[in-house]
C-alpha cells in the first residue's frame, strides 16, 4: 500500500510543481503531511539534506522520503513517479519538435537564431576574460592581472591546439578538469 501511495504522492507533485525545484517544496512539505508519512520537523530536515547533496532538490526528497517509508523500492519508486511527468512532457515536446523541423520557416527561425546564441555566448565569454584580467572595481580604476592573462592564454592556446592535433574538440568537461587542476595550483599555492 506504500508503494502506492508514493507513487501517487510524488505523481501529483511531478504534475503540478511548476517554477522549479524551490517552488516544489512548499507542495512536496504538503503531500509528504498530507498523507503523514513525517512529521514537520523531519520534511525541514531533508529540505536541508536535498539541498546539500547533488542532484535536483526534488527528486532528493522523492528518493529520501520514499527511502524512508519504503526502502531502496520505495526510493526507486518516489523518483520514477516525480520525475515521469517531466519525461513524458519532454517527450512530447520531441514528438512536435521533430515535425516543426521539416517546416522550412522554422527551420529558417533556428537559422537566424543560431549566431545569436553564439554571439551571446562569445560576448558572455570575453565580458569574463576583460572582467578577470583587468580586476575592474566600482571606482573606474583597473590593474592589470597578469597572472590571469597568462592562464587564460595558455588554456585558449591548449583548446585550440588540442583540437587542431586531434582532429576533433575537446571535451568541455575535460577542459573545466584541467582548468580546476592548474587553478589549484596557480592561485592555491
Amino acid at each position: 500500500m506504500i508503494y502506492l501511495e508514493l507513487f501517487l504522492g510524488f505523481l501529483r507533485v511531478g504534475f503540478f510543481a511548476f517554477g522549479g525545484a524551490y517552488a516544489a517544496i512548499p507542495f512536496i512539505r504538503e503531500v509528504v503531511l498530507a498523507y503523514g508519512w513525517l512529521s514537520d520537523d523531519m520534511v525541514s530536515y531533508i529540505i536541508a539534506v536535498s539541498e546539500s547533496t547533488p542532484g535536483p532538490v526534488m527528486v532528493n526528497m522523492a528518493t529520501y522520503v520514499g527511502a524512508v517509508k519504503g526502502g531502496v523500492i520505495g526510493a526507486a519508486i518516489a523518483t520514477l513517479a516525480v520525475v515521469m511527468p517531466a519525461f513524458f512532457i519532454i517527450l512530447l515536446i520531441m514528438v512536435v519538435f521533430k515535425k516543426l523541423l521539416k517546416n522550412r520557416y522554422f527551420i529558417a527561425i533556428l537559422s537566424g537564431l543560431r549566431p545569436a546564441i553564439i554571439g551571446i555566448i562569445a560576448a558572455t565569454g570575453v565580458y569574463m576574460i576583460y572582467k578577470n584580467i583587468f580586476l575592474t572595481g566600482n571606482n573606474a580604476s583597473f590593474a592589470f592581472d597578469i597572472k590571469t592573462a597568462i592562464f587564460t592564454a595558455a588554456l585558449a592556446a591548449a583548446y585550440f591546439a588540442a583540437g587542431k592535433l586531434r582532429k576533433k574538440s575537446v571535451s568541455p568537461i575535460l577542459l573545466i578538469a584541467v582548468s580546476a587542476v592548474a587553478g589549484v595550483f596557480v592561485y592555491g599555492f
